[in-house]
């Protein structure tokens, strides 16, 4: 059996590390004003970070930071991260295609597909489990989650899909079905069983013959239960409590089952900006089920069917996703026309609340 904790590396030392000088950026051209809001990310408490911006001067790539804790080691500016959510507009995708061939409606229910799965299933539809309106119990929030200790001893466990939906359904609806938004993971891990059901084959099978393959995604994997991150990337880190102090565990290696068709996949900047460019290029669904993907399930919300938006400071909107896998937080949006992309990836340290600092290198990048 796998030890269930990595060395420990204190808050002190992350903290020295993290206010050492930043890695220069790397990449065919200067961006000085997107080099400042990486630096501005580890100086607000990211250990390190990575960005891929394109736009009409062509590629620029830079980072920030350190690759591992107590080493001066530049983070690799083509290195692969666990993406996390963004593998929700994958799963989306794949959908979404199985409705333009016919071989799925948007109004068929949980129940049609999964019998006996999730109660009331003949109420939830695969529309609803898209746009995050289904009412279901998101499986993550009956997880515990760190810093507690008893995080940890599931960083090895492999979970199946029907263990994660049990969990969720034990608890009770957070709303009516397609009356309310509530983010939950748990339509995500349905929708892949839906996908091996229709198709006879998994939801990462798929992916890979639909959207990998097609697009030359090289950098692109499903791990399933492999903890490896193959190939250059940061090592990612979470927060734990011992003795009263707060400790920083490498977290790099784990079992990301527990993220399942939710949020599994490992990939790079430049792959993942590729994807949601030939998304919102047409390569991938007709111009009726991007429009499906782009339109709100609940008036007045940012979500579609598995893609996000956001109207940047400069008013221009930009469409993509955002991910959170533990140990790596990573967000990728493009402008419609895919004139301007930006993906960014980081991984955290004490501090994981970093979203203003991020939206302000997203804006950095769409806006100029």
């Amino acid at each position: 059996m796998r030890r269930a904790h990595s060395a420990l590396v204190t808050a002190a030392t992350a903290l020295a590390v993290m206010s050492a000088p930043a890695a220069a950026g790397a990449g065919e051209s200067g961006d000085d004003g997107m080099q400042r809001r990486l630096d501005a990310l580890v100086d607000n408490g990211a250990i390190g970070v990575l960005a891929e911006v394109r736009d009409e001067h062509g590629v620029w790539r830079g980072t920030s930071g350190a690759a591992e804790l107590g080493t001066t080691r530049k983070v690799p500016a083509r290195g692969r991260f666990r993406a996390g959510s963004e593998t929700k507009t994958f799963v989306a995708t794949v959908v979404l295609q199985l409705v333009g061939e016919g071989r799925l409606r948007l109004n068929d229910t949980i129940e049609e597909w999964l019998p006996g799965a999730v109660p009331d299933g003949d109420r939830i539809t695969m529309r609803q489990l898209l746009n995050h309106t289904s009412g279901l119990y998101d499986y993550q929030d009956t997880l515990p989650m760190p810093p507690t200790p008893e995080f940890f001893a599931n960083r090895w466990r492999t979970w199946t899909p029907d263990e994660l939906v049990e969990r969720a359904v034990a608890e009770p609806p957070t709303s009516e079905p397609g009356s309310a938004y509530a983010y939950s993971n748990t339509g995500y891990v349905l929708l892949g069983q839906v996908i091996e059901n229709v198709t006879g084959r998994s939801y990462a099978e798929e992916i890979e013959r639909r959207i990998i393959r097609p697009l030359r995604l090289h950098q692109t994997s499903l791990p399933g239960v492999s903890p490896l991150i193959r190939g250059p990337h940061p090592h990612g880190y979470l927060p734990t409590r011992l003795q009263g102090r707060t400790y920083l565990v490498d977290y790099t290696e784990m079992n990301p089952s527990v993220f399942d068709a939710g949020g599994e996949i490992v990939s790079s900047a430049k792959d993942m900006n590729r994807f949601f460019a030939a998304l919102l290029g047409g390569r991938l669904l007709p111009d009726r089920l991007l429009d499906e993907m782009t339109t709100p399930g609940i008036a007045g919300e940012t979500y579609g069917l598995g893609l996000a938006w956001r109207d940047t400071s400069c008013g221009i909107r930009a469409y993509g996703n955002d991910g959170d896998a533990l140990a790596y937080q990573s967000w990728t949006f493009a402008t419609q026309d895919r004139r301007r992309e930006v993906t960014i990836a980081l991984t955290p340290g004490i501090n994981r609340d970093l979203d203003d600092v991020v939206d302000a290198a997203v804006d950095e990048a769409i806006c100029g």
